[in-house]
């Protein structure tokens, strides 16, 4: 307790600016893979993707992105050893904190689509290890975690490619594919709408504290999805057929319409993303300040102020404006060739998958689900469409980050040991 009453006000600054270094990280990979379909399909360019992220990315961060989070992430290592050590708990979130943010800093100039959640997981887990042993850690839940390796990018390869399938079958194939695209877009546009409402509600309102019946959610999520298909039926109505374009790609005048398709996507994931994901950089923050203002008690939840939201969000938008191009490279041109119907396909597979896993339990990561699409669409025009030595580099970072997480997190715990309690 005197350590913490001690040193209380320096460990919060470190906090901050490790947990201000996790947000760009978080930033310049994760959400860089949630821009990266819109931007490799030629929808949008890099500069717009900054400036939805800076919007929608703060607002579901700072609106919806979780007021509790918890302290010992997931229930991944059992906090009851540390109740009388709150000094090892405090340095343990600092390690994970620099330990995650070196890792995504590491694979973001790679351009590797690595997992935030995993990261953070991993670091802790490593923490664990070093200043307790082996049965601090849930093995149960690493396992779920390894086995999502796999779950998230089928689900959403599967998801993706359905959805290829059916705009292929009702646009693509039909006599009139243009107007064919016309009526089908605001259909399509209204499930963008349904669906991310329902990522919302069942993900974000919770820490607001606000609970609806899965009735009343597809209620709201069905009137939110309606509003969205006028906004895109007003939209789609003003593109134009051009035929100059249309002698070049027979279906050029196609993937114009789902350009502005491919901006509610963009939007609504980023809005999303913010929500959920926030927590990854700020949650081991919030534990570190809210130990220090208890004077050392140990809680499994703490507090989330808007102050660290605010920098949370912050953060995440600098890092995709001065690193996440590498990343949205590799996911927009690098696995396969994207255009707008494809880039939406991915997209709304990522929004579907969340939802799925957010009912279910699910242990998913957004860019292994985000990766997965990608690859979907591409299996949709065949295998020889995939570039599969991107994908042997992807799967390898995505093997590699609990490790290296781990390892990088118990290196840095027994530094900060050595400084402050050695």
């Amino acid at each position: 307790m005197e350590f913490i009453q001690e040193h209380g006000t320096l460990l919060i600054i470190i906090a901050v600016i490790f947990g201000l270094y996790m947000t760009w990280g978080i930033g310049a990979n994760d959400v860089a893979n949630v821009m990266g379909t819109s931007v490799g399909s030629g929808a949008i360019t890099v500069t717009t993707a900054i400036m939805i992220a800076a919007v929608f990315e703060f607002a579901g961060a700072a609106l919806a992105g979780g007021h509790v989070t918890d302290t010992i992430r997931k229930g991944i290592i059992d906090s009851g050893p540390l109740e009388s050590a709150p000094e090892i708990l405090v340095l343990g979130m600092l390690a994970s904190l620099l330990a995650a943010a070196i890792w995504l800093m590491v694979a973001s100039m790679r351009g590797w689509p690595v997992s935030t959640t995993h990261s953070i997981v991993g670091a802790i887990v490593g923490f664990a290890l070093a200043a307790i042993g082996l049965e601090a850690v849930d093995w149960g839940k690493i396992s779920q975690i390894v086995a999502s390796w796999v779950v998230s990018p089928v689900l959403g390869g599967i998801i993706s490619f359905a959805l290829m399938i059916s705009i292929r079958q009702l646009i693509l194939n039909t006599d009139n594919p243009f107007a064919s695209a016309k009526r089908w877009g605001p259909i399509y546009v209204f499930l963008v709408g349904f669906i991310i409402s329902l990522v919302t509600i069942f993900k974000g309102l919770k820490h607001l504290d606000i609970e609806l019946s899965a009735g009343s959610s597809f209620i709201f999520a069905t009137i939110f999805g309606l509003a969205t298909a006028l906004i895109g039926y007003a939209l789609i109505r003003r593109v134009q057929v051009d035929p100059e374009a249309d002698r070049d790609f027979h279906y050029a005048s196609v993937e114009r319409v789902f350009v502005p398709m491919m901006i509610f996507t963009a939007c609504a994931m980023a809005f999303a993303h913010g929500s959920n994901d926030v927590a990854n950089g700020v949650g081991p923050m919030a534990a570190v300040v809210g130990l220090v203002q208890s004077g050392g008690e140990v809680a499994q939840s703490s507090s989330l102020p808007l102050w660290i939201l605010v920098l949370g969000g912050v953060g995440i938008v600098v890092g995709l404006a001065t690193y996440g191009y590498r990343v949205m490279r590799t996911i927009g041109s690098k696995i396969t060739e994207l255009t707008p119907t494809r880039g939406f396909c991915a997209t709304m597979a990522a929004a579907v998958t969340v939802v799925l896993a957010s009912r279910t339990g699910m242990p998913v990561s957004t860019t292994h689900i985000a990766v997965g699409g990608v690859i979907g669409v591409g299996m949709a025009r065949g295998i020889g469409a995939i570039d599969l030595r991107v994908i042997g580099g992807i799967f390898m970072s995505w093997i590699t980050t609990l490790p290296v997480s781990g390892g990088l997190s118990a290196i840095i715990y027994f530094i900060l040991y050595a400084i402050f309690l050695g």
